[in-house]
Order: C-alpha cells, then structure tokens, then sequence
C-alpha cells in the first residue's frame, strides 16, 4: 500500500494530529511517506516525525508555501502525488486540511471522508468511521476507488513513544500552479492559548457567564491545569468570546480528555462539538438541562461559586502532586 501523510505544522512546530495519524499507521503495520509543505527551516519538523518513527518525508517546497492558500496547497500536492499512484492520502481534520482536500480529492476524482475518528489500513484498501448527524451516530466508509483521501479528528487516536529514527528526507520544487487568492496579512490576538482542537482539557462557558469580563472566572482555572478555553454558540453571539473559541456544530470540534461545561444547557448543536470527549464535566444551575444527560460528572450549582472553588482545589492539588 502506498500512503502517504500530509502532515500540517505552524511556523515549524508540528501539530499533534499529525504525529497521532503517523503513530496509528505504525501500529496497524503501515509505514507511510510524511509530506511537509512550505518554504525553508523544516528540517527540525521532519526530525520530530523521524523520532515519532517515519522512515521517510518528502518536503515541498515553494514561495508561495510560506503563507497558507487552499489553491496553492492542492496543486502542489496534486503535483506531486499524482505522480507517485497513492493508495492512501490523509491529513488532518484541522481548519486546513478540511479547506484544501476537497479541492484535492476533486483533482483525483476521488472520493472523501472527513472528521474520521477512526481508520483501518489492509492490503491496498482502507476503510474509515466517521460521526454523523451531529455526532449521534456514526457510519463505517470504504471507497470503491482510489486513492481512499480522508481526514482524522485530532485528539481521537494515541500517540506512540520516541522511535528515534532518522528519516530520509527529500526536498522537492514544489508546482503551486496558478493561485488567485493570497493572504495579504495575519492578524493576531498577541495571546498565546492552548489550540483547543489539540488540547487535552477544556473549560467551555455559556451564556449564563453574563458578560466577557466574567470568561476570566475560566481563564483563572484553565491556567492552573494548562487547559484551553471554550465557548458556547450563545456565548459568542452574545459577544463574550471570539468565533475562534467556539465548540460546537458551527464551530470547532474538539475530543479533549477532559472537558468542563460551564453554564451550558447542552443543546444538540453545541454537543455535535464535543460529545466525543473523553470525560465530561457538567456545571449548571439548572438540574434539568440536557447536559447532564452527556456528563459523566455533574455539579448542580452556580457556576460562579463553584468555578472559583473549583480552581483554588486544583491550585492545592497542583501544589501537591
């Protein structure tokens, strides 16, 4: 089976979705070529998936890669691969990947499977899981022709230990093609936070937080464990998070370890985001909202008595350990 792993990095540093798909390839007994996209210093980021066990990764590279662009991101790729007669091409299901592989897998005229939690490599087929209708159940895909493209949800599978190998690298010209919308500039918050699609435990708040200034009552206690930060659709279109921070249907999908529900009934949208989570702690008030139905913990109360109380135990905790 010839696969191959398109694995996405920030600025050189990998993303831990990457790494997680090069892992579960080993274990099934699959080594597949890793593919590094964009322009100078990635040697340190085919290193990483060297000692994550990847024996071999291609580097494309190009200009026009430095800044992300679905058109530029396809026809590399598409420029390459289509020369190596690929069984299997995954990536993952980050904002990226869910922009650019359509556009791919249409220059195949092959199928996709997107936001897959799980995969199956045997032979020269593969065979994918994936949620659907908001996550309520799910649909085992195989495809009928190749090569099988598809997406993996971070934070679903393990990451395996140091393979401390040293991986052949091969830097190719990459052929960006003709690219017709370009990012011009990059603005930022100035804010470091924890990705929340990659993080290991997540504080989300709702409507019932009241205002922005009041998100800090979760800024406080993720601080103290390293955890991201959430919102609920209602809290962001009330105005007291960012889009960038919201979980749920028309946000972000996220299987944290952990994942702290703060004011946040539990409406079906905002459970397509997040019911995959390993654990699930409930905090409200209201002894009837339907989030208590998906916790495994849950804490009837006032989320601004027991959030702070909340913090200072893992602050002693903390301290302890």
């Amino acid at each position: 089976m010839s696969t191959y792993l398109i694995a996405e990095h920030k600025d050189g540093q990998l993303k831990k979705a990457s790494l997680e798909m090069l892992s579960e390839c080993l274990r099934q007994g699959t080594q597949p070529t890793c593919i590094l996209l964009g322009h100078g210093a990635l040697e340190a980021a085919a290193g990483e998936l060297g000692k994550a066990g990847a024996s071999k990764v291609v580097i494309l590279e190009h200009a026009e890669l430095a800044s992300y662009s679905s058109e530029g991101f396809a026809n590399a790729l598409y420029g390459y691969l289509s020369k190596q007669s690929p069984s299997v091409i995954m990536a993952g299901a980050s904002w990226q990947g869910k922009d650019y592989l359509p556009r791919l897998s249409a220059k195949f005229n092959a199928g996709l499977a997107s936001d897959c939690t799980e995969f199956k490599l045997s032979g020269n087929s593969a065979t994918v899981r994936r949620p659907v209708f908001a996550g309520k159940c799910s649909q085992a895909v195989s495809f009928s022709s190749g090569p099988a493209i598809f997406s993996v949800r971070p934070n679903v599978l393990a990451v395996g230990g140091d393979q401390s190998t040293t991986p052949q690298i091969e830097k190719v010209a990459a052929d960006v093609g003709q690219i017709r919308a370009k990012v011009t500039e990059v603005l930022s918050s100035g804010q470091k936070k924890v990705d929340l699609t990659e993080a290991d435990i997540i504080v989300s708040g709702g409507r019932s937080l009241k205002s922005a200034d009041n998100f800090k009552l979760l800024f406080d206690c993720a601080s103290v464990v390293g955890a991201a930060v959430g919102a609920s659709r209602a809290a962001v279109d009330a105005g007291y998070a960012p889009h960038d921070m919201q979980v749920g249907q028309t946000g972000k999908t996220v299987s944290p370890k952990l994942y702290v529900a703060c004011g946040i009934s539990g409406a079906i949208q905002h459970l397509a985001g997040m019911r995959t989570s390993k654990v699930i702690v409930a905090i409200n008030k209201d002894p009837e909202a339907p989030i208590f139905q998906k916790a495994d913990y849950g804490i009837v109360g006032d989320l601004f008595e027991v959030v702070p109380h909340l913090t200072e135990e893992l602050k002693k905790l903390k301290a302890n350990s």
